[in-house]
């Protein structure tokens, strides 16, 4: 039986409130996946949970790529990063190369505190229901899937995280690779602005430094890199120590410092049939090869949420699993083979080299490059020739100019 708009029905079994949808997160892949939900069926009860109240901080680069203001604008949402400057250069500097070129299409640098309170927002008014509230268990029964007991769905989403409880509790495959980074705000040096810069080190690859200029006089300023299982994690200091020693004076004057883990993305994405699916940084969908994490989470969850409202409509909430799973495959299937072989050759410096002397010569390598990093490209013959071609000429090369201290 349907309620007014908002409000789940009532199921016959327990008597207790059934949603069409709940979604655990309400960061970008869970607004996201409300968005998606509801553009396809605005009837739909959708609930998201968060343990947070919005507007709240998040450890991140801010970065949001064009592609993934397009997937939003699909449902409702593309005005997110109204009122900041668009970003239209990117500088790369490695070990013995660097290229500055302007971006084909501009990025924007939007603090989490802000974009996943306006995306959160654009759910709500959509018609979903928000409320705050730390999940502890998902348990798939034969009728619908209870969280916490007391709430129960016939489609869940669990968009809570690199340390996901809904990911814990339907047991799937094993993780894949792990970074850690830490991030946080300072000025914006005149010489610094309106550029996103990425320095690359020579530690556990990958791993960077950034400086992300937000264009409104602050910098995401940052330094990450790939955890082994076989050593302990960096230390708070040693973060901070090569984030000054790739981006000199990066670390000063800087404010709001916060860590973070990032599950990488595998050669395939994996997703269980049935009526619990996972989305963004709890499918362990985060580029490998740049940390990128945002086009994912909103790709992801607009696609889980359309699978969602299909599921839903057609009766067969378990029929939810295996739509989203082909549905995700068939938009960056090939993407995620294409990032987990080019971040697998760039743990070498000299091919991490040999990709920026390639992409100075060629703008046209550059755009490729960007496209893999922030969006759903894929390695292009023009962009393995001019690699193999740095490869193979580049040992004679000078080494590049030092990086400009960022205070300057």
């Amino acid at each position: 039986m349907r309620t007014r708009a908002g409000e789940p029905t009532t199921g016959p079994a327990t008597g207790q409130p059934l949603w069409d949808l709940v979604v655990v997160g309400a960061g970008p892949a869970g607004s996201a996946t409300a968005l998606g939900a509801l553009a396809a069926d605005p009837t739909l009860r959708v609930l998201l949970l968060d343990r947070a109240d919005f507007p709240r901080d998040k450890s991140c680069g801010d970065g949001i790529a064009p592609e993934a203001v397009d997937a939003l604008a699909s449902v409702g949402a593309g005005d997110v990063v109204e009122g900041w400057a668009p970003i239209e250069r990117l500088e790369l500097a490695g070990d013995r190369a660097r290229v500055s070129r302007a971006l084909s299409r501009p990025v924007w640098v939007v603090p989490r505190e802000v974009f996943d309170a306006r995306l959160v927002g654009h759910a709500t008014r959509a018609g979903a229901v928000l409320r705050r509230h730390r999940v502890r268990d998902v348990e798939v029964g034969s009728d619908a899937v209870a969280v916490d007991v007391e709430t129960r769905a016939r489609v869940v989403v669990g968009a809570d995280g690199a340390h996901s409880v809904v990911r814990s509790r339907i047991g799937p495959a094993g993780a894949g690779r792990r970074a850690i980074a830490i991030r946080g705000y300072a000025p914006t040096p005149p010489g610094r602005r309106n550029t996103q810069l990425i320095a690359y080190g020579d530690r556990r690859q990958p791993s960077y430094a950034w400086a992300f200029d937000r264009g409104d006089g602050l910098s995401n300023v940052g330094y990450g890199e790939l955890l082994d299982d076989r050593s302990a994690a960096p230390s708070r200091a040693l973060l901070l120590g090569e984030l000054d020693r790739l981006v000199s004076g990066a670390g000063a004057d800087v404010r709001d410092w916060r860590a973070h883990h990032l599950p990488l993305s595998r050669w395939r994405f994996t997703q269980a049939d049935g009526p619990v699916l996972l989305t963004g940084d709890a499918a362990g969908l985060v580029n490998p090869m740049t940390g990128e994490g945002i086009y994912y989470a909103v790709a992801s969850g607009i696609l889980a949420g359309r699978a969602a409202a299909a599921a839903v409509r057609s009766g067969r909430p378990h029929a939810a699993g295996a739509a989203y799973r082909g549905a995700l495959r068939a938009l960056i299937g090939r993407h995620l083979r294409h990032t987990f072989v080019t971040s697998r050759l760039s743990t070498a410096p000299a091919v991490v080299d040999a990709g920026i002397r390639a992409a100075a010569r060629d703008q046209e390598v550059f755009d490729d490059l960007v496209e893999i990093g922030l969006g759903g490209g894929v390695v292009s013959p023009r962009l393995v020739t001019g690699l193999v071609r740095s490869l193979f000429t580049g040992s004679r090369g000078r080494p590049a100019d030092p990086l400009p201290s960022v205070t300057q």
